[in-house]
């Protein structure tokens, strides 16, 4: 449908994709246990947050871009590191904000100290008009199940359990 030249197709579209973020979940089996791999964000806003604001590597989808392909884009652009295997879909989760979050669990392994991720500027302090260069994540880790469900965002924690009930 058109009117006055703005095609609202694409729109909607956009607004769903907009609306809509991919990630990947990383594990990994040690010593009979799972490990999940999860970041911390960077910026200011986080620094001193640790309990429930991790989450998996993640982001938003561009327009026309394959879902998988925006999850594993943003792994990469994360943590300077693309998994290869077999991605299992999992069942996609909304956050509190409404931001659908879409993902998939591949097993694998990456040294947490070896992160580079890409940066992103903003203005801090608020309205001093100085610019601050800041990664989009300043840490990542390995955790337990237990541990997991105590750092990772609540809305997320569905995904640490389907990865668990998928292995069973």
């Amino acid at each position: 449908m058109r009117l006055r030249g703005f095609d609202y197709e694409i729109s909607a579209r956009m607004a769903k994709k907009i609306n809509t973020s991919a990630g990947l979940l990383l594990y990994k089996f040690q010593a009979s246990e799972i490990y999940f791999f999860l970041v911390h964000p960077g910026g200011p806003y986080f620094t001193k947050k640790d309990e429930g604001s991790w989450t998996i590597p993640k982001g938003e989808i561009d327009l026309n871009e394959d879902e998988l392909d925006a999850a594993k884009r943003e792994f990469i652009e994360e943590t300077g590191y693309l998994p290869r295997g077999n991605f299992i879909a999992l069942n996609a989760i909304q956050q509190k904000g409404g931001k659908i979050v879409k993902c998939w669990a591949i097993e694998g392994d990456i040294d947490p100290a070896r992160l580079v991720s890409n940066t992103f500027d903003m203005e801090w302090p608020p309205k001093s008009g100085k610019m601050q260069t800041y990664p989009e994540i300043d840490r990542g880790d390995w955790f337990t199940f237990t541990e997991a469900r105590k750092k990772i965002n609540e809305r997320q924690i569905s995904f640490l359990e389907q990865v668990i009930a998928h292995g069973k």
